[in-house]
């Protein structure tokens, strides 16, 4: 697994690639960030194309199938996401205490956990697809058109989870470029099969399910090249040292990956609850969920943008630009949110038209742009505040969060809104939203200056331990910084 080059600059830890503990914390923020937008906007502008292309098939069933399909992807990507935190926390801390021969070797064994996590989860879905759909609600022509799709991209999730790891090295070491060009390589491939696969060869639903696995095969390809020949970030695997690195990993990375798997449990409570007004109302409610990353692509960015620069100066016991980084991400996403809302409002009859929309399904998406848009204000506090928690020691507050919002935040929310129509039903999750994303950025600025006021041990954090050590530097960090003072 030893990568064929290893540039000098990687393999000798110099502290030159700490680049975040210096320069202007706003401007890290907007580079990675806006870098992390570009990425992230195509990949699902062109995931929003396909289900425009799939609309002019004229079948509701097959709209609405995207959508159900959609809510079990959903738990797929959460767990990659959460997997790439802690690896990119983890890595980040090591290579801004110095230590980039420790990052190397943890990236390794980071990925390693991560393929046979992704592997299982693969396996699992294409095992379980027609059991979940049924939960869900999905019944007859939209139940077998989702469970179809669903059994054809399961297995490539593991190709999904290897692109998110190592996209997640990228930015460990600030290469926010290439990390961008990794999607949107992805994107452009997509954008590319999905009307040859769909109209050209007449494959319809299954088409845009083969365009998916061809590229993830091309983003785990180009993501790979970057960490591993360009910048020499994954070592070779040291089995003596998995276990200690997998620990290490997991220590961040499983309160992430539970943080992470709240989001499409709330959303799987939704998709059920709006299931009961029939195809139209799910079909608006699956092109809302396209549509909300692309105009708030910043803003889902900004939770994987900003966590390597808050790791490096924490591992470089730089709290005051820990605390500068929270506040300069807040304010870059109250400006992504008015811009993004203003123009959806602006360009909703121009939306609705895009996709032939009518009756329920139209009415959702206006929803959408003049009202819903607006609670992404607290939805990106609450991006923003998870990845402060993750990369400061405090992850389980990350996940408190989340699932109270998941559960004690959309359960009766939604219930309330019920009998009011899916539109009810979509506010009350905006609602809960809103009670929880301010609930977080609040709590993120209290730990962030909790952590400042201890001495400058604690608020650098230990050292790295080496490999066998079996005392993980980020459970030590919790435990000087206080996890669990605050309930979790």
């Amino acid at each position: 697994m030893q990568p064929p080059q290893t540039p000098p600059s990687a393999a000798s830890g110099a502290p030159a690639e700490a680049r975040f503990v210096r320069g202007s914390t706003l401007r890290h923020v907007l580079v990675m960030g806006s870098t992390g937008a570009v990425g992230l906007i195509a990949v699902f502008a062109v995931d929003l194309l396909g289900l425009f292309y799939l609309s002019r098939l004229g079948e509701q069933p097959v709209a609405a199938a995207v959508g159900f399909a959609g809510a079990v992807g959903f738990f797929q990507i959460g767990v990659g996401i959460g997997l790439s935190i802690g690896l990119g926390a983890v890595v980040s801390r090591a290579i801004g205490a110095g230590e980039m021969a420790s990052a190397r070797r943890i990236a390794a064994s980071g990925l390693t956990v991560m393929t046979a996590v992704m592997v299982l989860i693969g396996l699992a879905t294409a095992l379980a697809a027609d059991t979940v759909l049924g939960w869900l609600g999905a019944t007859g022509e939209v139940h077998r058109l989702a469970a179809r799709y669903l059994v054809i991209v399961s297995p490539s999730v593991p190709l999904l989870g290897l692109g998110m790891g190592l996209s997640a090295l990228l930015r460990s070491v600030g290469d926010a470029r290439r990390a961008m060009n990794v999607t949107l390589f992805a994107a452009l491939a997509t954008a590319v099969l999905d009307p040859l696969l769909i109209f050209a060869l007449g494959l319809g639903l299954e088409g845009a399910a083969i365009g998916a696995v061809l590229s993830r095969l091309g983003l785990a390809w180009l993501a790979w090249h970057g960490a591993v020949r360009r910048h020499g970030l994954v070592g070779g695997l040291e089995a003596g040292a998995l276990v200690t690195d997998a620990r290490r990993l997991m220590t961040v990375a499983a309160p992430a990956v539970l943080t992470n798997l709240a989001t499409p449990v709330g959303s799987a409570w939704v998709t059920q609850a709006i299931a009961g007004f029939g195809s139209a109302a799910i079909a608006g409610q699956a092109t809302i969920e396209r549509l909300s990353p692309v105009a708030f692509g910043i803003v889902y960015a900004l939770s994987g943008a900003v966590g390597p620069i808050m790791a490096q100066n924490l591992g470089a016991g730089r709290m005051d630009r820990v605390r500068a980084t929270l506040r300069d991400s807040m304010l870059v996403v109250l400006g992504a949110v008015l811009a993004a809302w203003g123009a959806l409002w602006a360009l909703q009859d121009v939306i609705v038209a895009a996709f032939s929309a009518a009756g329920e399904t139209a009415a959702l998406i206006r929803l959408f742009c003049n009202l819903l848009a607006g609670g992404f204000l607290f939805t990106g506090g609450l991006f923003v505040a998870n990845a402060a928690f993750n990369n400061l020691g405090y992850p389980l507050l990350s996940t408190a969060f989340n699932w109270g919002r998941a559960t004690l935040g959309t359960i009766p929310f939604v219930a309330l809104g019920l009998p009011y129509g899916p539109g009810g039903v979509l506010i009350g999750q905006m609602a809960a939203a809103a009670v929880f994303g301010t609930a977080a950025a609040l709590v993120a600025f209290r730990v962030v200056g909790r952590l400042r006021a201890t001495d400058a041990e604690d608020a650098a954090g230990v050292e790295l331990a080496p490999a066998g050590s079996g005392a993980p530097a980020v459970a030590a960090l919790a435990a000087r910084a206080g996890r669990g003072r605050m309930g979790t």
